[in-house]
């Protein structure tokens, strides 16, 4: 079985409350490209508690980093900021308090979460549930299937081979890939079509697509 490597999308923004609406459509965008729309709700709940607690406890229009991977089956959130004097610790609101909930919400949603301090400031993160049975489930659906099926045989016709010996790696496949994008790019030119008109409306096709994803 080939080994697919961890998704992983990092964004730097300054620490200012008008971001999270930002932050929140990112991580939309992403979590439904990767085949994780059901986690959508509880990954922006949690980045956006995380924000805020770096807003009210740091400060506002630091530089903060936010870094969204895959560990196994797990999403993993990073929050990155400069502050190593200001470690999250969960509340202990009364009944009539309006605020510090955040990290309770936090840690309610996720699987595990904590603090690593670094030399640099600290990354809080939260771990949460995927439900995927293995590391690779979020990657299939039929368009990636027949994607890959295609870069196989163009890898092969590039080697004028019959089959592929080995399982290709995500590498070999992402030159493939790379090569395949090229030669569709010369063709399109070689035919008289406009290559940057071309690549916005496939780009726009797949914004439809990641919109029209149910939730």
């Amino acid at each position: 079985m080939r080994q697919v490597p961890a998704a992983r999308r990092e964004l730097d923004f300054p620490a200012y409350p008008e971001e999270v609406a930002v932050l929140r459509r990112v991580l939309q965008r992403h979590l439904r490209l990767w085949g994780l729309p059901h986690v959508v709700d509880a990954a922006q709940l949690c980045a956006t508690e995380l924000v805020t607690n770096v807003i009210c406890h740091v400060g506002t229009g630091g530089p903060v980093t936010l870094a969204t991977s895959l560990r196994d089956t797990q999403l993993r959130l990073e929050l990155r900021d400069p502050a190593m004097d200001s470690v999250p610790i969960p509340a202990k609101p009364t009944p009539d308090d309006e605020t510090g909930r955040g990290l309770l919400r936090v840690a309610a949603t996720a699987a595990n979460w904590g603090v690593d301090l670094r030399d640099n400031g600290k990354t809080t993160w939260v771990e949460l549930a995927t439900g995927l049975d293995s590391a690779t489930a979020h990657a299939g659906g039929g368009r990636v299937t027949a994607a890959e099926a295609l870069l196989i045989l163009y890898r092969q016709q590039q080697h004028r081979t019959l089959h592929v010996d080995s399982p290709l790696s995500v590498a070999m496949l992402e030159d493939v890939a790379t090569h395949l994008i090229h030669d569709v790019l010369h063709w399109l030119e070689s035919h008289g079509f406009d290559r940057d008109t071309m690549l916005a409306r496939a780009e726009a096709c797949l914004e439809d697509e990641v919109a029209a994803t149910p939730r």
